[in-house]
């Protein structure tokens, strides 16, 4: 077994009494890992921990509907055959509830109509067991990537930013082009716009061929100026945060 990576809260809290998260932790990405065999679970969670994933574990159908329900996840592993509540049964409350993290069934009903029914009710992949260790991780980053690529717009104060086409459109219908640092930067800040980043979490990734911190204050100011001071707040000794809607 490979040796699980040691991943530590990442909660730090400032004398103002503000949680932040370093960019390392917070960008881990979570799972929720529903199998109800207790050795499968066991393997399945040390193997992906030590992947850097952040592992939330369920036994029976209920409990992972519950987490489902309650939690926000990258991506799900599910098992079809679970005690209280069947997977397929999980996997349509969790569709019909609005959750939309991609599911992939990892189950011993392998033939081709199993797939179709799972597939057709709304899992992303569906892997067969035994399964191939290489295969079940390639897979699950491929499901990453496919939702980091699936938001081509995000909401920022004031307007909304184009991804794709390095444009915000104002509330007042304007369209301000940015450059591809700006839209760099705006897009890191946007996606987790409940973070506060320190300026090394954003030296690191979003300027990691720069090595001066002060390039980030110098993109902040770039921004505020094409499209207004409220678009990032600044939080006193620690960084900067996507700023707070109106």
């Amino acid at each position: 077994m490979v040796p699980c990576a040691r991943v530590g809260s990442g909660r730090l809290r400032n004398l103002l009494g503000i949680d932040i998260y370093t960019a390392k932790v917070d960008d881990s990405p979570r799972i929720l890992v529903v199998e109800d065999d207790a050795r499968l679970s066991t393997m399945l969670e040390d193997l992906l921990k030590s992947e850097g994933y952040l592992v939330t574990t369920a036994r029976d159908g209920q409990r992972a509907l519950h987490d489902g329900l309650t939690q926000k996840f990258d991506v799900i592993l599910l098992d079809r055959g679970l005690p209280v509540l069947d997977g397929l049964d999980v996997l349509t409350k969790l569709r019909q509830s609005g959750v939309t993290s991609p599911v992939l069934i990892l189950s011993a009903l392998g033939n081709p109509a199993d797939r179709v029914e799972g597939l057709d009710l709304g899992a992303e992949d569906y892997l067969s067991k035994p399964f191939d260790i290489d295969e079940l991780l390639a897979r699950l980053r491929g499901l990453r990537r496919r939702l980091s690529s699936s938001i081509p717009v995000l909401i920022v104060p004031g307007g909304a930013y184009d991804v794709a086409g390095r444009s915000v459109t104002r509330d007042d219908g304007e369209e301000v082009a940015l450059s591809e640092r700006e839209g760099d930067l705006l897009e890191r800040l946007a996606r987790r716009p409940e973070q506060v980043f320190t300026r090394d979490d954003l030296l690191q990734t979003v300027f990691a061929d720069a090595d001066d911190p002060g390039v980030v204050d110098t993109y902040v100011h770039y921004l505020r100026k094409k499209l207004g001071r409220a678009l990032i707040s600044t939080v006193r000794g620690i960084g900067y945060r996507l700023g707070r809607p109106t």
